[in-house]
């Protein structure tokens, strides 16, 4: 499997293994993203942009961004598993939210 190193803005970066779901990695290392859905690709909350290569975008993520209209603007993280080193930007902190808390846990 192997590990990869995550980096979001703002934080110091991280490792985390292969395969793991972005978000889960995201919020497990201390970092501030919101996830209201539980990772189900239903809420938009756990918006992501990329700063590196972007690992290609699955059904279910393409579905709800284009029924949304905002395809193209960002990621979702609940939808990315890990398969490289990864830079990204969280776009929906809870800290900048109208809601107290990250939202549901999200599923391996």
């Amino acid at each position: 499997m192997g590990k990869h190193t995550i980096t979001v803005e703002g934080y110091e970066p991280f490792e985390v293994e292969s395969d793991t779901k972005l978000v889960k990695a995201i919020e497990n290392s201390g970092v501030d993203i919101s996830h209201r859905c539980g990772g189900n690709a239903r809420c938009t909350t756990c918006r992501v942009k990329f700063s590196s290569t972007e690992p290609a975008m699955g059904d279910i993520e393409k579905d709800c961004l284009e029924e949304d209209g905002v395809l193209g603007e960002f990621r979702l993280s609940c939808q990315v598993r890990v398969d490289r080193d990864m830079s990204v930007e969280v776009l929906m902190p809870v800290s900048s939210a109208d809601w107290d808390n990250p939202g549901g846990d999200v599923e391996d």
